[in-house]
């Protein structure tokens, strides 16, 4: 009930905001677009796929065991479930590692490669908008509303610094006998987790032996996840600058972050519909694009949204498929 609530404020949102800025100035900005410039708009977010899953793969202990073309499906299609549901972006990742099992890779290491790759993107994602800000505050100043969206981004930013590094003190410490232990002491016993304990114990360990004996392939995984980051920059430039704004690049950078940011603190929203328009629209203002660039640039990356939710849909529906054999050539 709440989720379609939610979902019905964020239908509404996003169609007053269509409404008060002019469908038909709308439909003029995006109509002058061709082929050229909607395949330019959809290539950063292909090369940030395209990096983010070799970010992925270099987590898994014997990488060489799933083509990379197969990883990437699977990656496509845990990321569907990510991006349509109000899971905090994380419902997908237990479905990676599940289809991971089709090419021989064991659940933990599955699971231990999925909790890795999202706490290397998270990091990346950290240090992303750390450099967002950082340029916002430098092209905006403190003063002023755009001071006042930054302030608020910073404080955000402290609060996603503390999870983050919470987040990864607890891998070290064992994350899921941590759980399991806290359960216990809450006088909860749930089944599931107690028939599984060793295996839970197993995959800590294969945790904390990749952070203390891969640290190599740990900042490779964080450096390329922050590459994959930096294509939602070249996204946000190429948007602009195809709907006839000034493009810069540095604004592009800080539009870019504040833009991850917004969206990640709206996660319990289905698909952060109307609260991530509306802060896309309050971004470009405050960087002194018109409103109807900020709505058309708001609508241009909801259509990219759509392609790769409908990408990753026919990816799911693909590896859903019994498969001759466990491996691919």
């Amino acid at each position: 009930m709440v989720k379609r609530l939610l979902l019905a404020v964020g239908l509404f949102t996003l169609g007053f905001l269509v409404w008060y800025i002019g469908p038909a100035e709308i439909y003029d900005a995006v109509h002058r677009l061709g082929p050229v410039a909607i395949l330019a708009i959809l290539a950063p977010s292909f090369i940030m796929y395209l990096v983010e899953g070799y970010g992925w793969k270099v987590t898994l202990e014997r990488p060489e065991r799933v083509p990379f073309w197969r990883l990437l499906m699977i990656r496509m299609a845990g990321e569907v479930v990510n991006m349509t549901t109000p899971t905090a972006y994380v419902g997908g990742e237990p479905l990676k590692a599940y289809l991971l099992q089709r090419h021989g890779v064991p659940m933990v290491e599955g699971l231990a490669s999925v909790v890795i790759a999202k706490t290397t993107m998270t990091i990346a994602q950290v240090l992303f908008i750390i450099v967002g800000i950082g340029v916002g505050l430098w092209i905006l100043g403190p003063d002023g509303s755009p001071g006042q969206i930054i302030t608020a981004a910073l404080l955000s930013l402290g609060l996603l610094l503390f999870g983050t590094g919470a987040f990864v003190l607890v891998q070290r410490r064992g994350l899921f006998t941590w759980t399991l232990e806290l359960i216990r002491k809450l006088g909860w016993r749930i089944a599931f987790l107690e028939r599984r304990e060793e295996q839970l114990r197993s995959l800590d360990r294969t945790i904390l032996n990749f952070y203390t004996r891969r640290r190599g392939m740990f900042y490779l995984s964080t450096g390329l996840y922050l590459l994959g980051w930096l294509a939602e920059a070249i996204e946000v430039y190429v948007i602009i600058y195809c709907l006839g704004g000034s493009a810069d690049m540095l604004s592009a950078v800080s539009i870019g972050a504040l833009s991850v940011l917004i969206k990640g603190g709206t996660f319990f929203i289905p698909g952060s519909l109307g609260a991530q328009d509306a802060g896309n629209l309050l971004l470009l203002r405050a960087f002194g694009y018109s409103e109807v660039v900020g709505v058309a640039f708001a609508l241009l990356r909801r259509f990219r949204e759509l392609v790769w939710i409908s990408v990753g849909l026919l990816c799911l529906t693909l590896i859903g498929k019994p498969q001759g054999s466990a491996n691919d050539s």
